[in-house]
């Protein structure tokens, strides 16, 4: 380890000096309210620190949470808290932190890939995470476009958000086995999600929310924020979708028609779109939605043979994979992958490579949301055999493009 500089894990006892180093690091405070809601689902136990004469210089902790990938729901490391004190830069923290954290996941075997959003999306890549799915930001100019349609009377009903926890927790439990991406929220994470601290609206609104209802009852949610303004011509408010959950396609349709048209609204904005998001295709006029795309989830494999044999595959797949690892020894050699929509093994094998890749190109492809394809054509991928590029590709993708509800 680094001369005077000591890895451990937290106890309860190190909750606000973690806390208060990872703020910091992303050029935020966490006032009181912050706390508290952060405590609900703070885990000491998987929180990795760097200690430099009793001070908490650099962090990086999990979450134990499942995760959606193509075919399956797994147990996923849900990398978070990602920090280091600006004193304590250019010293090699933030790689102890990390492989400290990594070896930890990989050495209790029960969560073959981990994930997390990049705050900087240059870092992580050294650690042999992939860029595994887009996320999509919608500007919707109400002037301009809408959903077509008429949604039946009574369908939708207004509530306020904690206090309907338990229903919208029940629709996303039977929504999110469809969408690669998605993260359950066990324990306290529902309570955190519907805290709606004062200090973080950032001049928006209180959080509110509409349930969809079907015969068989909630089919479907919205959660949302306003923004009151004027100017010459007369309104101008702004309405913040924070989550859009639907059963259905009629459900989705329902809580978007309604989301399209709240009074006063001129301009709604979601964060949270999936590049194939239906919303698009809903519209009159799909030239009235500006959309933005950035950088969203990224997977590291931690233990490959679980890992492949765990997900499903869009077309059937029999191909070698040689696969560097510099971080997880384990992880590399030849592995010899055969896999459909019902089942998958991952062996290893003498055999001839068909492609050889390093381990993030298989975090990038995990998701099914980036094209192996693409990858090879930026040099990542060597084929050794014509047409393994284009038949591998094929099976890694999937029919729905992975997706995050939440950053985390």
């Amino acid at each position: 380890m680094i001369a005077d500089i000591a890895l451990r894990t937290c106890t309860d006892d190190d909750f606000a000096a973690v806390t208060a180093l990872v703020s910091g690091a992303l050029l935020m405070e966490a006032d009181d309210d912050v706390l508290a809601v952060r405590r609900l689902v703070f885990e000491p136990a998987r929180t990795h620190v760097a200690v430099d004469a009793d001070r908490i210089v650099a962090a990086g902790g999990v979450f134990t949470r499942e995760m959606t990938v193509p075919g399956t729901t797994l147990p996923v490391a849900h990398v978070t808290g990602v920090g280091v004190a600006p004193t304590h830069r250019r010293r090699g923290l933030l790689t102890a932190v990390m492989t400290d954290l990594l070896d930890t996941v990989h050495t209790a075997g029960a969560e073959p890939i981990a994930a997390l959003w990049a705050s900087e999306g240059g870092i992580y890549g050294r650690y042999g995470y992939g860029l595994a799915s887009w996320n999509v930001g919608y500007e919707l100019l109400t002037k301009e476009t809408t959903v077509p349609g008429v949604t039946q009377p009574g369908r939708l009903r207004e509530v306020v958000p904690a206090e309907e926890r338990a229903t919208m927790a029940e629709v996303l439990d039977r929504a999110r086995g469809t969408y690669p991406g998605v993260s359950s929220r066990p324990g306290g994470w529902w309570q955190r999600r519907t805290a709606d601290v004062v200090s973080r609206r950032g001049g928006w609104s209180a959080e509110r929310a509409v349930l969809c209802s079907g015969p068989d009852g909630a089919d479907g949610y919205a959660m949302w924020r306003t923004k009151g303004g004027w100017g010459a011509s007369g309104p101008i408010g702004e309405a913040m979708v924070t989550e859009v959950v639907a059963e259905t396609a009629e459900a989705y349709a329902a809580l978007w028609r309604f989301l399209v048209s709240i009074d006063l609204v001129r301009t709604v904005r979601y964060e949270f779109a999936a590049v194939d998001e239906p919303l698009v295709h809903l519209l009159d006029n799909p030239g009235g939605l500006v959309r933005s795309t950035g950088p969203g989830l990224w997977v590291r494999v931690v233990d490959l043979p679980a890992a492949l044999a765990a997900r499903r595959y869009a077309a059937p797949v029999d191909v070698v994979l040689e696969v560097d690892d510099e971080l997880i020894p384990g992880n590399a050699g030849r592995w010899r992958l055969v896999g459909d929509r019902s089942s998958a093994t991952c062996v290893l094998t003498t055999a001839s490579p068909d492609l050889t890749m390093d381990v993030g190109v298989l975090g990038s492809v995990y998701l099914g949301g980036v094209s192996l394809r693409s990858l090879s054509d930026a040099g990542l991928v060597r084929e050794h055999d014509a047409g393994r590029v284009a038949s591998a590709s094929a099976a890694f993708g999937w029919d729905r493009a992975p997706r995050s509800w939440e950053i985390f």
